[in-house]
């Protein structure tokens, strides 16, 4: 016996009778009707798998406009029932009209016993179908939601920063590719995030990928996918970011990081807008908005011959320049208190200030490791406080602006940092000068910062 919940409406008691006998040893349920009006008073008419539905209730009426106007209330109050209309009176034109109107078959009086088992089977086949497909759809809605879902915001109103979100605002519309660059902690992804938000894609998900964290053996199961058995590990079937990302977009951070060789493997895939899984051979057309991001010099590493002169245009149709927090001198302040709320909240704190002089101290210093730097060093002075009021000896900061090698740094690291953040702030955040200064490279110099800033 098959799990099926069937009603039956017909006003020939006869056919009730007949229809209730046969299917009673196939499907779990069966109820009959024989006046139409009683659909009103069915318990739970969504809960039918099938509705077996008579075309004509009048004597001496063969049109079948009583049935398509049952028909039409059936699917008002039950969306997802399939409905399989019945009639003795066989018209192509009437069939196309039921089916037209949301009917899933017709079948002819009188019926054929096996193949009418079949119809209503395939009926009940598709009404699962139907009820998988709205579940995964629903279940799809809710994890864009929560994938694009974003617990920070853009907080601030300086020059500077309206300057950006003004450029924002007018290439988010478009569907151009967009590159992101800027010191690190500055918010990157808080502006592709906005790219996102603000786009006719908003809807769609939004995939953020760390191109920095990808090994050069993984690059392409990561961003492409891979077929079972491709390799040792691929024990199934895997859409890679690109795939995941379809509809909607594609965040690439630290796009900088990319060995020349996986820089001309990802140039392919957005030249074409097709993507091949690592085990096959074939393409797979993509649908994406891309934003890259980096702190490197692109411009230079193209220079020295370390990155794609042809990728770089492909990625750098709009160029965002992020600022950094010492530009935004307005909104330090602003940042320092949104922060405040949202630690105090978590934490469980009493509602804590800022005196004067902490905000001055906060004013003067020039946060080397920008907006991400200020988050913990203001997490970590309420974690900390002791009072109601944070005062300057709350709020641990780096030497940089005040470099002095008397008290003696314990460690390497302790020492290097020190050198670095005297470099940077002698050079105002002229990241070349102070590597220049330093001695060591560019890159170098952006990978020891990203170490000490995490």
């Amino acid at each position: 016996m098959q799990d099926g919940k069937i009603l039956v409406i017909d006003d020939n008691k006869s056919v009730l009778s007949a229809l209730e006998i046969l299917l009673q040893f196939e499907f779990r349920y069966i109820e009959t009707i024989s006046n139409p009006n009683q659909i009103s008073s069915v318990q739970n008419l969504s809960d039918f798998d099938i509705v077996l539905l008579d075309m004509n209730f009048s004597a001496g009426v063969n049109t079948g406009n009583e049935g398509l106007f049952w028909l039409k209330d059936i699917k008002k109050r039950a969306p997802y029932v399939s409905v399989i209309m019945m009639t003795a009176y066989g018209a192509v034109d009437l069939a196309v009209k039921a089916l037209k109107e949301g009917a899933t078959d017709f079948i002819l009086k009188p019926w054929n016993n096996e193949k009418l088992l079949i119809t209503i089977k395939s009926a009940i086949l598709l009404r699962k179908s139907k009820k998988e497909i709205t579940k995964l759809k629903e279940k799809e809605s809710h994890l864009k939601q929560v994938i694009n879902q974003d617990s920070n915001s853009i907080i601030g109103n300086s020059k500077v920063l309206t300057s950006v979100l003004s450029l924002v605002q007018k290439v988010a519309k478009t569907d151009v590719n967009v590159l992101i660059t800027g010191e690190n902690g500055t918010g990157k992804e808080l502006i592709a995030r906005e790219l996102h938000r603000t786009s006719s894609r908003k809807e769609e998900v939004f995939i953020g990928v760390d191109m920095g964290s990808i090994s050069e053996t993984l690059f392409e199961s990561e961003l492409f996918g891979h077929t079972k058995g491709a390799f040792t590990d691929a024990k199934e079937n895997r859409a890679g970011k690109f795939e995941a990302a379809n509809g909607g977009t594609l965040f690439l951070d630290e796009i900088g990081n990319l060995s020349l060789q996986t820089q001309a493997k990802l140039l392919s895939a957005i030249q074409n807008r097709t993507i091949v899984r690592v085990g096959s051979n074939k393409s797979i057309p993509v649908d994406i908005r891309l934003i890259c991001a980096t702190n490197c010099n692109l411009p230079q590493m193209v220079v020295d011959g370390i990155f794609r002169e042809d990728l770089l245009y492909r990625i750098n149709t709009i160029h965002v320049e992020v600022p950094p927090l010492r530009e935004r001198e307005k909104d330090i302040l602003i940042l320092a208190d949104f922060y405040l709320n949202k630690y105090t909240t978590k934490y469980g704190k009493s509602a804590l200030r800022i005196n004067n002089a902490s905000e001055e101290k906060l004013l003067t210093y020039t946060w080397p490791g920008n907006v991400r730097e200020l988050q913990h060093t203001m997490e970590r002075a309420v974690i900390l406080s002791e009072g109601n009021v944070l005062k300057p000896s709350d709020f641990i900061l780096s030497a940089g602006n005040n470099i002095s090698f008397e008290s003696g740094p314990e460690t390497l690291d302790e020492m290097e940092k020190l050198m670095i953040d005297k470099a940077v702030n002698q050079h105002n955040g002229n990241y070349s000068a102070a590597a220049i200064q330093l001695g060591i490279s560019r890159q170098t110099l952006y990978n020891k910062i990203k170490k000490f800033n995490n």
